[in-house]
């Protein structure tokens, strides 16, 4: 599935309150409160970086795309299914958000930090990356995060992102 609009991801986003999905640790926790609270801590660590902003709001959207594939009894499972979630959530949104987005999201999802630089020089998106995986931890419900806020409020921030990837597709 492929979103076209800033208004069908956040239909999507809103579809997320009550959906309880694995949090890594054998729990369920409330997906609509931990993409607001993981998007909360990005926005605390980076106030400009709206990309990692809105990165960290829709990595956990694979689930709720294909809610089946998620549904394991394991560990081992639960961790397939959280990369298989995450992948799903950066190729939905990779024509709207744009390459960054989705590149964040996937790299997150693999647990690595990606590759380094041809010339062996660190990849400026391996420290995003790894930002958005301790962010993602942090923000589950035991985590000492901020309050989750309104998702409303994120609105504009998508709109920004979309607007820019939106340019810069018609450049490409």
């Amino acid at each position: 599935m492929e979103l076209r609009s800033v208004e069908e991801l956040m239909d999507l986003l809103y579809a997320c309150r009550g959906a309880a999905v694995p949090d890594g640790r054998a729990r369920r926790t409330d997906a609509h409160t931990h993409a607001l609270r993981t998007a909360a801590l990005v926005r605390r660590s980076r106030p400009a970086d709206k990309e990692l902003q809105v990165a960290a709001l829709v990595q956990g959207l694979g689930p709720l795309l294909a809610p089946a594939a998620g549904a394991t009894g394991s560990e081992h499972t639960t961790d397939a299914a959280d990369e298989a979630g995450a992948l799903r959530a950066a190729d939905a949104v990779r024509g709207l958000l744009g390459e960054r987005v989705f590149r964040l999201v996937r790299q997150c999802a693999a647990g690595g930090a990606g590759p380094s630089g041809e010339d062996g020089t660190e990849n400026p998106g391996d420290a995003d990356a790894l930002l958005l995986r301790q962010a993602r931890e942090e923000a589950r419900p035991e985590g000492a995060g901020p309050g989750p806020g309104v998702l409303e409020d994120w609105r504009t921030v998508l709109e920004l992102v979309a607007a820019g990837a939106c340019r810069l597709n018609t450049v490409e």
